[in-house]
């Protein structure tokens, strides 16, 4: 009997050693990147490469986190609930001033802010004494308008800008309760396909290459996964480019990633689209340097990073060395 158990032991032993030599240990851990955003179509990269992860991320998941507001998405990145986000460069940047080390490493988007005006408003002097919403003032958006005011011989103090939920604006604007707005994507174009209001000017017609939103990663994350967080940036920068030849009238409704992650009708979307491109996503250095500056001269930052401190372009030369 003790030879019998003796025996059937050493099989198990032998069976349990042949299992492992082939693999049939437990599987490898799935790798996931947890990214947060705001419905808007500046996120429209991450958009695509959720939909198409299994083309760029082999095996790897991403994991797309919706927030209702900047702020709620910056708590999240701030304390680690989030591997990384597409946010509003200066947020980002402030966040880096406080000490939370992020990375930039890519943008969400080239142009694409509108500064939306009611039907009456035919110039910038028009605006002078008038309520403008933006969305926060650590935004693109603050800064657009403070340079707009400028060209035109007016002063940050000659209007009354307010902060506001992107969604409110176009109401806001029909009701006269603001005589104008600026902010993301798909939101100005919803205004002006509403007939609630009318372009004034675009972004790249005050500040040519105006820096809106940034990808950025926590450096915990690139430490820990550094291999994992280059296949994700390659893939992001891929899908910017799809997102760039997107066509709404063509594309597969049930592939459709706008019609994934946002509640938008194809004109506003289709207008929206043609405001913006995805095709250039690197943060030069002279864009970055100038934004710096504007932070400082509007008394909205003392000493904003570096670029060599905060951007971190290793990862977007690594993806055009693997195209």
């Amino acid at each position: 009997m003790n030879r019998e158990r003796r025996t059937w032991a050493s099989l198990m032993l032998a069976l349990t050693v042949i299992l492992s030599s082939c693999g049939g240990g437990a599987p490898p851990e799935e790798k996931v990147i947890r990214i947060g955003y705001l419905p808007i179509t500046h996120a429209a990269p991450l958009y695509f490469e959720k939909q198409f992860e299994d083309q760029y991320l082999n095996g790897g998941r991403i994991e797309l986190i919706r927030f209702g507001s900047w702020i709620e998405l910056m708590d999240a990145l701030n304390t680690g609930r989030i591997d990384g986000a597409s946010v509003l460069f200066e947020l980002a940047m402030k966040a880096r001033e406080k000490g939370i080390d992020l990375k930039a490493v890519a943008l969400g988007h080239r142009d694409g802010n509108a500064v939306v005006v009611s039907h009456d408003v035919e110039e910038v002097a028009d605006l002078k004494g008038a309520t403008v919403a933006i969305p926060h003032t650590l935004s693109a958006h603050n800064l657009l308008l403070d340079e707009m005011l400028q060209n035109a011989g007016l002063t940050y103090e000659d209007v009354n800008p307010v902060e506001m939920p992107p969604a409110e604006m176009p109401a806001a604007l029909s009701e006269g309760r603001i005589q104008s707005y600026i902010v993301a994507e798909p939101f100005g174009a919803l205004g002006v396909s509403l007939n609630t209001g009318k372009v004034l000017f675009q972004s790249n017609e005050i500040r040519a290459n105006s820096l809106c939103c940034v990808l950025v990663l926590r450096s915990d994350f690139i430490e820990q996964q550094p291999e994992f967080a280059q296949t994700f940036v390659t893939g992001y920068i891929e899908a910017g480019k799809k997102a760039e030849a997107y066509d709404v009238h063509t594309h597969d409704e049930h592939e459709d990633p706008f019609k994934q992650f946002l509640n938008v009708d194809e004109d506003v979307l289709t207008l929206s689209l043609g405001w913006i491109s995805y095709d250039n996503l690197r943060i030069e250095q002279e864009d970055y340097e100038y934004l710096r500056q504007r932070l400082v001269e509007m008394g909205l930052s003392e000493n904003p990073p570096a670029y060599e401190e905060f951007v971190d372009q290793s990862f977007f030369e690594e993806a055009l060395e693997r195209r």
